[in-house]
């Protein structure tokens, strides 16, 4: 975007990689945390199987508010609160397709309210919006993203996402963050689905070890996005800091791609108790060699808040 803040209207559609590829060619950029962990920290009940997507239709403030506390800690990225925000999914709840949309398109919205709200506060350095698209085991809320190989073909999981990749779309996010996507058939699917979306994307696995979550080896799992013009970096989220470092050197020999990481702290989620255990993990020391392997992305995922944040910004710059 040519002004501090994304969004920045007029939009001109222009090829997949512009101005956040440019960006991402000339420095690292910092990510955001944990959204769930943030909205928890200020009080709101994230117990619902919306999860943080209800409060797109109840409480749209609260998630400004979330996104303005990470731009303040230093993230140059801000990834909106539509991880869990489905057709489907709010289906479920009893919200029609329309008022769905409307919610959908309106988690970016809220990312360039709070990039103009930070603006306000004298934050001079560009801010990016990227568009969050959940795996289809999000929309389950059973801890399915962990696993993938939920029995859909390929196809199948295209006619899933791409609706909800139109909305976003049209809301002009920066980027959209392809995120948490647990196995090669969902990876190929979303590969179809941004065909033709002129917006860029980045492609990031959840993973264990040197594998996906369903097992496949990483090196075919980059390789799927290797060629694709609207990826403009790969990476891993949602996974143990310990992944990072070996993800990093796969991604950037099979693809010669930017690399994304923002892992969670390392603690571990128990679907079943729908809580986390386990201790943290997650240190800024990490970041430098993140950064000197190949990372152009850097943050966190789940439960690293805006503390974490600030110290890796400062580590960075």
């Amino acid at each position: 975007m040519t002004s501090n803040a994304p969004g920045s209207f007029p939009h001109i559609p222009g090829p997949p990689v512009g101005p956040f590829a440019a960006a991402l060619a000339a420095d690292v950029l910092v990510l955001d945390g944990g959204m769930s962990n943030q909205l928890a920290s200020a009080g709101h009940d994230l117990s619902d199987e919306l999860w943080s997507a209800r409060l797109l239709a109840e409480r749209p403030e609260a998630i400004t508010e979330a996104h303005l506390a990470y731009f303040e800690a230093g993230a140059d990225v801000a990834i909106t609160s539509s991880y869990q925000a489905t057709f489907e999914g709010f289906t479920k709840r009893g919200i029609r397709r329309e008022r769905a949309a409307e919610l959908i398109h309106l988690s970016v919205d809220l990312v360039l309210d709070a990039a103009m709200e930070a603006t306000a506060k004298g934050i001079t350095r560009p801010l990016w919006a990227a568009a969050s698209v959940g795996p289809y085991g999000a929309m389950l809320a059973d801890g399915s993203e962990y696993r993938g190989r939920y029995g859909l073909s390929v196809a199948e999981l295209e006619g899933f996402h791409r609706p909800r990749l139109e909305v976003l779309a049209a809301a002009h996010p920066d980027v959209l963050a392809m995120e948490t996507i647990p196995d090669t058939d969902e990876a190929e699917a979303l590969l179809r689905a941004i065909r033709g979306l002129d917006v860029p994307a980045w492609l990031s696995y959840t993973v264990a070890g040197d594998r996906t979550r369903a097992g496949q080896p990483l090196e075919e799992a980059f390789a799927l996005a290797a060629d694709a013009e609207e990826v403009v970096a790969v990476g891993v989220n949602c996974c143990s800091p310990d992944d990072v470092d070996g993800a990093i050197e796969t991604a950037v020999r099979v693809t010669g791609k930017p690399v994304v990481v923002y892992p969670n702290s390392g603690e571990t989620w128990d679907a079943s108790a729908r809580a986390w255990t386990g201790r943290t993990t997650f240190t800024t020391a990490q970041v430098e060699g993140w950064r000197a392997a190949g990372a152009r992305l850097i943050g966190g995922c789940c439960r690293v808040g805006p503390e974490a944040i600030s110290a890796i910004t400062r580590t960075l710059r």
